[in-house]
């Protein structure tokens, strides 16, 4: 069984003391692994990707709850990430490190008990050639370039692979997989070619599980689905189906805390490099929040946030963001009393992940995955042992 009571990622910042909140909604995260699991069936393994810090969301706290939902297939990018969520795993778990093994580390991974996803025949040699040492076929995953030219082996690869004489031996292959480039846009033409081509690739292959689809995939279809899918952004409430109905529960909500609020007349310049002008007399409001906070510069003058206590007024961000604040326009309130220390949402409710990144030009992971350690993390699990944790 795993750790129940795993240690935080980051250091436990008390709440008065930080600049920002980070609530993480675990039930919300295993409700959303729940309905995707449900939704590929029983025949189907819906794994979980929980690479960069399940997402810049701790993985220490992320995992277990995953494993309590019914999880036992994980995805990490790198050894250490894998290393660090072993201990938190009962032996019924697989995890798959998606780069394979850098040179040099093929015995450490297998030590830790993680299983590659191989994607180069230089790779396939160094963990064949550790079998080798080894005496025993090690587990492992193959994957193909099936169209992304970015993982996996080509078809020229797989050709020279299978021309040897015994060109699995040595492995004990548990998976063969690929990655969709354009699962996002379901019309794009690019889902049914590399659909057709992992059909064609995999085929020259013994029999294996396999698996194309990660979160929008999931969603084109049975057909996508093989014998396994492999969730990330989904599971932390990044839709999977942009242009319709976010399908899943909000995980994150991110909190700032307003340090002042000041009167300005018409002509009165906000922040670095004037990058805001008042045009008349405002309120502004500066809040503990910045880039180094994993806040984005680039959502100066463009994004928003929202008092809790009036969901209806979008209060806009004003001037350029700074290392550890960033000023809100909070006018349109009018006479309502902001006290120090009143948190303010950038991501909440009323103000979904998804917008809040399109306003700085990103997307959803790469804001998820830069929020920074100097916020509260406060963890919220109705099916855990401790219930709520901060």
């Amino acid at each position: 069984m795993p750790v129940d009571a795993a240690p935080q990622t980051f250091s436990a910042i008390p709440a008065d003391c930080a600049g920002g909140i980070l609530t993480i909604d675990l039930s919300a995260l295993a409700a959303n692994y729940r309905t995707l699991r449900d939704r590929v069936g029983p025949a189907v393994t819906c794994a979980a990707a929980v690479k960069a810090d399940a997402y810049g969301l701790g993985a220490a706290r992320v995992v277990p709850a995953l494993y309590r939902a019914g999880c036992r297939t994980f995805f990490v990018a790198h050894l250490a990430e894998g290393a660090a969520i072993r201990p938190l795993l009962g032996p019924d778990c697989t995890i798959f490190v998606l780069n394979g093994a850098m040179p040099g580390t093929e015995a450490a991974l297998h030590a830790a008990g993680l299983v590659p996803v191989l994607n180069s025949l230089e790779q396939i040699t160094r963990w064949r050639a550790l079998a080798h040492q080894t005496g025993a076929s090690l587990p492992a995953a193959l994957q193909l370039d099936s169209g992304m030219s970015r993982f996996g082996l080509s078809e020229e690869d797989l050709g020279t692979l299978l021309a040897e004489n015994a060109p699995l031996a040595g492995l004990a292959p548990k998976l063969v997989m690929s990655h969709l480039a354009c699962a996002d846009e379901p019309a794009h033409p690019a889902n049914h070619a590399q659909h057709t081509a992992f059909q064609r690739l995999r085929a020259r292959l013994p029999a294996m599980p396999a698996s194309l689809a990660a979160s929008s995939g999931l969603f084109l279809g049975p057909d996508w689905h093989f014998d396994m899918v492999r969730p990330g952004a989904a599971l932390y409430g990044i839709n999977p189906t942009p242009g319709q109905p976010n399908p899943m529960h909000p995980v994150v909500r991110l909190q700032a805390r307003l340090i002042q609020t000041r009167q300005i007349g018409p002509g009165t310049a906000v922040g670095y490099g004037a990058g805001f002008i008042a045009d008349r007399p405002s309120r502004i409001a500066t809040l503990a929040v910045g880039y180094g906070d994993g806040f984005p510069r680039a959502i100066g003058g463009r994004g928003h946030a929202i008092l809790p206590t009036r969901p209806d007024i979008m209060l806009p961000i004003v001037g350029r963001i700074s290392m550890d604040c960033l000023a809100v326009d909070v006018t349109a309130l009018g006479s309502t009393p902001l006290a120090a220390g009143t948190a303010l949402d950038l991501i909440g409710p009323h103000h979904p992940l998804e917008e809040a990144a399109a306003a700085a030009g990103t997307i959803g992971y790469e804001l998820l995955t830069g929020l920074g350690a100097r916020y509260h993390r406060l963890y919220r699990d109705d099916t855990s042992p401790q219930g709520e944790n901060a």
